[in-house]
């Protein structure tokens, strides 16, 4: 948007793939706009034009739109939600039949003269780090998927048809009971937006779930102490090596629950 800021601004970043064939995660780096998505590909996991799944178009798809930075970011979001149903559409897809819809989450913002402008939905999140050591996470939520990890560590991590239909029971709640872009008008209804002071900011971490510190107990609320205590002694790339390698040592998914050995994570550290 051509706004010259006050601050001076250094950032770093990761972007790196999992245990999947692709990279479903995205980011967008820019003057004064930065934002993580991460794709999620639809349950009948098909792949479309050059071999790329449904996630990963959405996740590009978003990044791209917000990549224009000429639109407040929940008019931007209302642009990418738009053009991720246009590009299942132009695939086909029936946008009724919503297990086959692909779909991504963000965080986002936008650094101004008057302070911070952000943009969330689903599992990409926004923590502001302070001067003074303390810290702070934007759009605090419940974790949807506690329900179906606290059932796999009861299952003893096995991946049976109980766990199969509790996921596709959670994916049938995107937009009903939790948020993400995938191209139904009700996703607007679950993102949140806002505008925050960057007075005493010394840094603002964007990050998807891949960047969550492994726990051996599912939690109802997503909670970042661990990951901001690590982020400040270590940076970002520490961060980042300390979860691959708890990862590594829980190959077979035994002592950690979730959903694969090594999620895809991008997230971009913005030091003010």
């Amino acid at each position: 948007m051509g706004i010259k800021i006050n601050y001076k601004i250094k950032t770093e970043h990761i972007l790196e793939k999992g245990s999947g064939q692709l990279n479903e995660d995205s980011l967008v780096i820019g003057d004064t706009l930065f934002g993580v998505f991460d794709g999620a590909t639809s349950l009948d996991t098909h792949s479309f034009e050059g071999g790329q799944t449904g996630g990963m178009i959405a996740s590009h798809t978003a990044s791209h739109e917000f990549s224009k930075n000429h639109f407040p970011l929940d008019q931007l979001g209302i642009r990418a939600n738009q053009a991720i149903r246009t590009k299942m559409i132009d695939q086909n897809l029936d946008m009724r039949d919503r297990h086959r819809l692909w779909s991504t989450s963000a965080a986002v913002i936008r650094i101004e003269k008057a302070g911070l402008e952000w943009f969330q939905t689903g599992d990409a999140h926004i923590i502001l780090f302070y001067n003074d050591g303390s810290f702070r996470a934007l759009a605090d939520r419940k974790d949807h998927d506690y329900e179906t990890l606290t059932m796999l560590k009861a299952e003893k991590f096995k991946f049976n048809a109980a766990i199969k239909d509790q996921i596709k029971k959670v994916r049938f709640q995107m937009n009903r009971s939790y948020g993400v872009l995938n191209g139904e008008p009700e996703a607007l209804d679950f993102t949140q937006n806002g505008f925050e002071s960057l007075e005493d900011v010394t840094c603002i971490l964007l990050f998807t779930d891949g960047l969550q510190l492994p726990s051996t107990t599912p939690a109802q609320k997503k909670s970042f102490g661990r990951l901001a205590e690590k982020f400040q002694k270590d940076g970002l790339i520490g961060v980042k090596e300390s979860i691959r390698k708890i990862e590594s040592q829980d190959p077979d998914i035994r002592r950690y629950p979730r959903f694969k050995c090594h999620d895809d994570i991008a997230a971009i550290a913005i030091h003010l």
